[in-house]
């Protein structure tokens, strides 16, 4: 099979959940361990990191990643969803894994004739952990993917474990309080590995601490040790107003992991948060995209990035007063009643465009149109087929100091972005 043959039948065999949802959902560790023992369990050649949190994971990853390229070690990067290439969810110092490497990956999968049956992540984290071995990598940042526990990310034993917050995500998976979804995420803590939270508060962190005294995990909590003067000398080209938090977490992690005995300069940190897009190409998080209009896409989709999304946007238009066009789209398995009356805090003559994205697992946009009607009607609203529609018509009806932004799912975004590349060659 070629690459594109090899890519139609990863996704045909082995669904993945951004796509379908609790379908594709297999929690559990037992095929994760059985396919790593049948490949010569290529997770131990290599040092991790592991990342988990409800927001924010990919983005502390980056910059992790980043940072260690800077200081020199060939860094592997394994992070999901993809936005336009399948490739992007694995990296060594920035390169997407040759589209030859996965094809030939998929081969011997086949020929094997394994018969485990493991998810799409499953074998998509092992086509990673595979690669990284092959190619020497002296340390790997895992992100997790949905929780931390059962996570088949969760084989690895890193040196450093990093959870970056906890917010109402995937409940019908994680569990139906914060609590249980820490406790879910907490499963990533480890006897005797040091561990980084990002942000918690109350039960949360109640969580946080109690795993890690159970399990002699050193824990440092970031959030406690803000260093608004350390965070100002590390400036980053990420301008969600989110990232602030993220960089604090960043910076903690890395300087927990110096002490592991894992070196990094202070001048390789400095370079590694200023160069992040271009170390790691790390997209969708309020990426400005244009200016005459400002066009800018996100991909926070939950309770707690819809919100972050909606203050920066009233920032914005307080600075620039143009009109907000904006552009959503969302999965059918989210928990829309909280969300929708959020955007009810922007400008009363904001315009919503409401699309469906290309996945199965979208909202139908009929569906959607009507639910945000109910939750905003005095909104003006319009109906689009595609993410690439409601952009063109969004940047028919704005004027030169408007503002448009795309969002409300990942894969609105990545629609967005995949058209945008496609017109663009």
């Amino acid at each position: 099979m070629d690459y594109k043959e090899t890519l139609e039948w990863l996704f045909a065999q082995l669904p993945m959940f951004s796509r379908i949802g609790a379908a594709a959902y297999k929690p559990g560790l037992e095929r994760s361990i059985a396919l790593d023992d049948y490949f010569g369990n290529p997770h131990r050649r290599f040092r991790s990191i592991h990342v988990a949190g409800t927001n924010g994971k990919g983005s502390v990853s980056h910059l992790m990643a980043s940072v260690l390229q800077e200081q020199g070690y060939r860094t592997g990067l394994y992070t999901s969803p993809h936005l336009v290439d399948f490739r992007e969810r694995m990296r060594i110092n920035g390169d997407m894994i040759p589209e030859e490497r996965v094809t030939d990956f998929i081969r011997r999968f086949r020929e094997a004739g394994y018969d485990g049956k493991p998810s799409f992540f499953e074998l998509t984290m092992m086509m990673a952990f595979d690669w990284f071995a092959a190619e020497n990598v002296d340390i790997a940042v895992v992100e997790t993917g949905m929780g931390g526990r059962l996570d088949s990310t969760n084989i690895i034993t890193p040196l450093l474990s990093v959870i970056t917050n906890i917010s109402n995500d995937h409940k019908q998976f994680l569990g139906d309080t914060l609590a249980q979804i820490a406790s879910e995420k907490a499963g990533i803590i480890k006897n005797g590995i040091p561990v980084v939270i990002g942000e918690a508060e109350g039960e949360v962190e109640s969580v946080f601490r109690r795993k890690a005294e159970e399990t002699g995990a050193p824990l440092r909590e970031a959030y406690r040790e803000t260093d608004t003067e350390a965070n100002s000398r590390l400036a980053t080209p990420l301008s969600g107003l989110y990232q602030k938090k993220n960089v604090n977490t960043a910076r903690v992690a890395l300087e927990e992991l110096r002490r592991t005995g894992v070196e990094i300069s202070d001048e390789c940190m400095i370079r590694g948060f200023a160069r992040v897009i271009d170390n790691t190409h790390l997209a969708g998080r309020w990426m400005k995209l244009e200016e005459n209009p400002t066009v800018i896409c996100d991909t926070g989709h939950n309770e707690a990035g819809i919100m972050s999304n909606v203050r920066q946007l009233n920032d914005m238009h307080a600075e620039i007063r143009g009109r907000l066009h904006v552009v959503i789209g969302f999965v059918a398995d989210k928990d829309l009643d909280h969300i929708l009356g959020l955007f009810g805090n922007l400008p009363a003559d904001t315009i919503f465009y409401i699309t469906q994205a290309s996945v199965p697992r979208a909202m139908e946009r009929h569906e959607l149109l009507e639910r945000f009607r109910n939750a905003n009607p005095a909104f003006t609203t319009g109906l689009c087929d595609t993410p690439a529609a409601a952009y063109t018509l969004a940047r028919e009806q704005a004027a030169s100091d408007d503002i448009i932004f795309i969002g409300g799912s990942t894969f609105v975004v990545a629609d967005f972005l995949a058209s945008r590349a496609n017109n663009q060659k």
